[in-house]
């Protein structure tokens, strides 16, 4: 090295080496997730020092060349260790610290054209024409650039994606089977990190060559993806009933993770000999948790499909080889009507009604189960039915001015909705299931039967119907929900009015 050159470059080496070391030690303090990158820093300036004290003996020991070679090796490693540990905390710790996430790559890619255009100006400092160096070795330069073309095709991709934002920490992608989320970027490859929780590392020059897809948040709206569940029920079933039916089990649902804008869609996508094909199509807000999501949202349409009484559909030829004969359907026909005729039964409201009447109205029960969470009927709703509790719980919940309150529990053999199936009322609060529940429901029809049979049942309904309203009511002070004291002649007056009956 030329002697001004050599003494500009000496003067400042020790001052430059102490910041080094200075910066070093506070990442070290401050930023303890660091440490494993500073290791080779710290590795650098322990040689920087060995080289320095072996040089010093050299000299001493008359080798000045030996010394010459060992300080401006030393000279080498000091400036070295400085861009790393600079570009360290620049990166790693400053920019995040102004709330500017770099990716890795730009990062390693910035202390590799450092450390390469200080290689080139040591060089020069030694006095070695580093352009006639490359020249008289175009041969070799030609073989290292066709050695590492697939490493400078993944370097080449991984800034190409990180320039046109084609990828971005913390996004998730699919490419072909797999799904993750996105760790890290870096010069070689791309780091995915999956649902169990296996760390995939793909190449960046694949990622440029191959389709990928991304789910990617907008300005204009947060991130919600579109998923699909399929359906085959019976076709005998009404299609615009099933498509109602799928989309309200999503809506009346409630489920986490799963958005109400946009709301769910279903369709019918195909007929077959037996069954039609349907998808249900609802938005999901986080990509991890999908197949739990399809899992849910099944849970409840096939509960509200069941509520409905929508059969699903298997291929014709399958329903061919079953073999039911008359006695086998004989006893699960009489399995279910005991099974009814219990449900009814256990029912205050009809313990005057005779036996007759009990299996008119038994013959009237619709099987209605609902998955926990469902909401089995609304508040202000008008539904003109009751219904009856075979098996699971539920709450009674009642929106007010002070939010929501929950008012009773329901479990098995409890009965509600008998003002809306006796006078055609509205709800008065909402059922929520908190179980898995199993219900009959009985509709205005099957009771109608039974009033016009016997007219002056009318009025024994309303005598108890009156005292069980007026014990919900008592429950309801507190939220605001009761509208005074209702009378038994009251209710037989809208008893009457609302089945059409002769007073």
């Amino acid at each position: 090295m030329p002697d001004a050159s050599q003494a500009l470059v000496r003067s400042e080496l020790l001052w430059l080496a102490g910041m080094a070391t200075l910066l070093a030690l506070a990442l070290q303090v401050w930023r303890p997730a660091l440490r494993s990158g500073l290791r080779a820093s710290w590795v650098l300036l322990l040689l920087t020092v060995l080289l320095q004290s072996v040089a010093v003996t050299a000299a001493a020991f008359n080798a000045p060349l030996a010394a010459e070679l060992l300080r401006n090796a030393s000279t080498l490693l000091t400036v070295w260790a400085v861009i790393q540990i600079a570009t360290l905390a620049l990166f790693r710790w400053m920019l995040p610290g102004l709330g500017l996430q770099v990716p890795r790559i730009a990062h390693d890619l910035s202390m590799m054209g450092l450390s390469l255009g200080w290689l080139l100006l040591w060089l020069r400092l030694l006095g070695v024409d580093a352009s006639q160096l490359f020249a008289t070795s175009a041969v070799l330069t030609a073989v290292l650039a066709f050695a590492m073309q697939d490493t400078l095709g993944n370097i080449m991709g991984g800034v190409m994606l990180q320039l046109d934002h084609s990828l971005r920490v913390g996004e998730w992608v699919y490419l072909d089977e797999l799904s993750g989320r996105v760790v890290d970027v870096r010069w070689r490859y791309t780091e995915i990190l999956t649902r169990n929780r296996e760390t995939v590392v793909v190449p960046n020059s694949w990622l440029m060559k191959n389709r990928f897809r991304v789910l990617r948040r907008t300005a204009e709206a947060p991130l919600v993806w579109r998923r699909w569940v399929y359906f085959n029920v019976d076709s005998h079933a009404a299609p615009s009933q099933v498509l109602q039916t799928l989309e309200n089990a999503v809506v009346d649902a409630g489920l986490q993770r799963v958005a109400t804008q946009p709301p769910p869609n279903a369709v019918l996508l195909d007929m077959s000999p037996g069954f039609g094909r349907y998808g249900l199509r609802y938005w999901l807000t986080d990509p991890q948790f999908d197949d739990p999501s399809d899992s849910a949202v099944r849970i409840h349409a096939l509960a509200a499909l069941a509520r409905e009484g929508i059969r699903l559909g298997m291929p014709l030829e399958e329903r061919l080889m079953m073999n039911e004969d008359d006695n086998w359907r004989s006893a699960g026909e009489r399995r279910e009507n005991a099974k009814r005729l219990a449900a009814i039964r256990s029912v205050a409201l009809f313990a005057s009604l005779s036996e007759a009447e009990h299996a008119m109205l038994a013959s009237h029960l619709v099987h209605a189960p609902f998955a926990a969470g469902g909401t089995i009927t609304r508040q202000g709703a008008v539904a003109h039915w009751l219904y009856l509790i075979v098996r699971g719980e539920a709450e009674v919940v009642i929106d007010g001015p002070q939010g929501r309150t929950v008012v009773a529990e329901l479990r098995d053999g409890n009965f509600f909705g008998e003002m809306g199936l006796l006078t055609g009322a509205p709800r008065s609060a909402t059922v929520i299931a908190r179980t898995d529940v199993e219900c009959y429901r009985l509709d205005k029809e099957g009771f109608a039967e039974v009033l016009n049979a016997r007219p002056d049942l009318a009025q024994e309904v309303a005598q108890v119907l009156a005292q069980r309203k007026a014990a919900t009511d008592a429950r309801l002070e507190q939220s605001a929900a009761s509208n005074g004291q209702t009378r038994p002649a009251d209710l037989l007056q809208r008893m009457r009015a609302f089945f059409a009956l002769k007073g």
